[in-house]
């Protein structure tokens, strides 16, 4: 297989929520240009619409125009998150300032996910909460209302319990201080919230301390491409046995990038090229050319800042020289799927060789021509991660449900078709 042409992924599904979440309260009109048009992106716009903005249709090419108010209104209906992990604990944040009663709940995926790292943290700020049978995960009840200030180390590092603690300050009007233990997550919120006047700044020890100085006004947004959708692509051009594949306009925050530090380090050759700045976020081309891989180590110091593309790296990991190690990846469990038990076993399934040690992935590389039927339980990252791996030469991957990549990469087959040819 080679790769060929220039590709442009679809936009930042991180910035695309937290756009939409800020507009919604922005109090005016505000326009979002190149947002994801995928599953999670609706589920953010459905409940916005139900808490009393107007959203006009996510659908790609177009610019998503949002009327926002200063606050929300109570919703009359349970709020359907989805399968989105992201717009729920998000939301939870912003609602836990209102003072009505809002239910959430979402698809079956995400009513196993747990909820309570970020419910605790809003209940010491004087939020409330109800759950279902005393079971940690949706459907949820909360009642918000006048919020305290908050200081509060994070039990693991995750930009959705930073980002909704940072928005219950927003909403609330109150100073939040928070830490991550095992480096920065990805620093979106900050970014945005400092666009409009609010102090965010970084402390000693990873603490992050955020002040209510600034105010929310309707904005212009040009959304830029998602790194962690690049990466399936920039998975398939190292694979490949020749050829060049640009990705254009992908956001490059140093935040959301760590992938690239570790392809590079196993022996990849990607290249940034007309790097840029769009919304107050780094831009760059992706340029990536066919490389033979090395095995590498991955400490948990790293895993912040890669947490989405470890299935993506843990297949590349499956065609490098040597035993590749992740270190204290444990969170993948209670992702939308146990994310770090189908990685292990889908690759056993298709002829690789993982296992799962403690909290730690080790995936020894292997010539052998990957043939089998993988298991997604509707994961998106894990079905593209292994149609990457079916781009190989003879490779027979039978991936259960492609459909599921829409949640993040609509028409990510036909893309990844479109730049392999065999």
């Amino acid at each position: 297989m080679i790769v060929r042409g220039t590709v442009r992924v679809p936009g930042d599904k991180s910035i695309t929520h937290r756009a939409l979440l800020f507009a919604a309260l922005a109090g005016g009109r505000s326009h979002v240009g190149g947002a994801l048009t995928s599953l999670d992106a609706k589920s953010s716009a459905r409940v916005l619409r139900a808490l009393g903005a107007t959203i006009s249709p996510l659908v790609p090419g177009r610019i998503v125009v949002v009327r926002g108010r200063k606050r929300f209104v109570r919703p009359e209906a349970t709020l359907d998150c989805g399968n989105s992990g992201t717009t729920t604990r998000l939301l939870l944040g912003l609602l836990a300032a209102h003072p009505f009663r809002a239910t959430l709940t979402g698809d079956a995926s995400l009513r196993r996910r747990p909820m309570r790292r970020v419910t605790t943290p809003l209940t010491a700020m004087g939020a409330r909460f109800e759950e279902s049978a005393g079971r940690d995960g949706l459907p949820l009840v909360v009642r918000g209302g006048k919020l305290a200030a908050l200081r509060y180390e994070q039990p693991v590092s995750s930009a959705q319990i930073k980002s909704s603690l940072l928005l219950a300050g927003l909403a609330g009007g109150v100073a939040v201080d928070v830490r991550e233990p095992h480096g920065r997550s990805r620093d979106h919120t900050e970014r945005m919230l400092r666009a409009f006047g609010y102090d965010v700044h970084d402390g000693v020890e990873g603490w992050i301390h955020f002040r209510p100085t600034g105010r929310l006004e309707p904005f212009d947004l040009q959304v830029p491409g998602d790194p962690s959708s690049a990466a399936f692509l920039v998975g398939a051009g190292t694979l490949a046995q020749g050829g060049e594949l640009r990705l254009s306009g992908v956001g490059v925050n140093p935040t959301r990038i760590g992938f690239l530090d570790v392809v590079t380090r196993m022996g990849g050759k990607v290249f940034l090229d007309a790097a840029g700045e769009e919304g107050g976020e780094p831009v760059a081309d992706l340029v990536i050319h066919p490389a033979p891989l090395q095995a590498t180590e991955i400490v948990a110091g790293e895993i912040p800042g890669l947490i989405d593309e470890i299935p993506l790296l843990a297949v590349l990991a499956a065609r490098a020289e040597g035993t590749t190690i992740f270190r204290q990846v444990g969170e993948l469990r209670v992702k939308e799927s146990d994310r770090l038990g189908l990685i292990a076993e889908n690759l056993r399934a298709v002829g690789m060789l993982a296992e799962v040690r403690g909290e730690d992935l080790h995936v020894t590389g292997s010539e052998r021509t990957p043939a089998g039927k993988v298991r997604t339980e509707g994961d998106h990252r894990i079905a593209m991660a292994f149609a990457v791996l079916g781009t190989l030469p003879g490779a027979q991957v039978k991936v259960d449900d492609m459909a599921c990549a829409a949640v993040s990469f609509p028409g990510f087959a036909k893309v990844l078709r479109s730049v392999a040819v065999k």
